[in-house]
């Protein structure tokens, strides 16, 4: 395919650095073999998908009811703002992604789903997005933002220092999200420094907090920022 652009059918045509995530396809698309397309980088920064279908679930249950809107800031190849998109609950999803390559693999992939034409696609980056052309309707939507990491590197860590997580550190994404936006959920490593976290919180709020596992294994955590309702007991386990 062009512009960097694959659908890997062997392991053989694999990079040796990301062939690990490529046994894992179908556990990050269970639709892989329909023609997902993925660029090398991406494959990295994508949420599995029974992980993002969770956090699909849990967010539309704990969101405030009169949130109607949901912006995924760091839309990579697609796979939250797909689930987002399945579980039927918002009436506007914008998907924001600075990699065109990569934005045209997560519109590729939606069409496989059935829910290219449920998002609205913005390609470019999301802090000056949110600023600029959807300023206005931030205040009145609910934000989900999934940030690069750092690499592969953060799974070294046994406490992950987010002040200092690259390109992004947590005071640049409250910055950018929590302040303005108040109802936010950051999608972070499993190790993340929860006194980090503690101190973003309002006095009088919970600090709000979902591991994902699959496997039994951890695999990441929500933060959930702002007026949602009480994340444990909105869930139907």
């Amino acid at each position: 395919m062009e512009n960097g652009i694959h659908h890997y059918d062997d392991s053989s045509q694999v990079p040796e650095n990301i062939k690990k995530y490529w046994h894992q396809r179908y556990l990050i698309f269970s639709e892989y073999d329909a023609g997902i397309q993925m660029t090398d980088d991406a494959w990295f920064g994508i949420t599995p998908e029974p992980v993002a279908r969770r956090i699909a679930d849990h967010v539309a249950k704990a969101a405030p009811a009169e949130k109607k809107i949901l912006i995924d800031t760091f839309a990579g190849a697609g796979g939250n703002a797909i689930a987002f998109a399945l579980s039927g609950r918002w009436d506007q999803i914008f998907a924001i992604e600075k990699d065109p390559q990569v934005l045209q693999c997560a519109k590729h992939n939606a069409s496989i789903y059935g829910v290219e034409s449920k998002i609205w696609w913005i390609e470019g980056d999301c802090f000056g997005i949110m600023k600029t052309r959807l300023k206005s309707t931030a205040k009145n939507a609910v934000i989900f933002a999934s940030p690069p990491w750092g690499g592969p590197g953060y799974t070294e860590d046994a406490i992950f220092n987010l002040n200092t997580m690259q390109p992004y550190g947590l005071p640049d994404l409250y910055d950018a999200f929590v302040k303005p936006a108040k109802d936010v959920v950051l999608y972070l490593p499993r190790t993340s420094d929860l006194r980090q976290l503690a101190k973003y919180v309002p006095d009088g709020k919970t600090l709000q907090i979902m591991h994902y596992c699959m496997k039994g294994a951890s695999k990441a955590l929500c933060v959930f920022y702002g007026d949602f309702a009480n994340v444990k007991t909105a869930i139907d386990y």
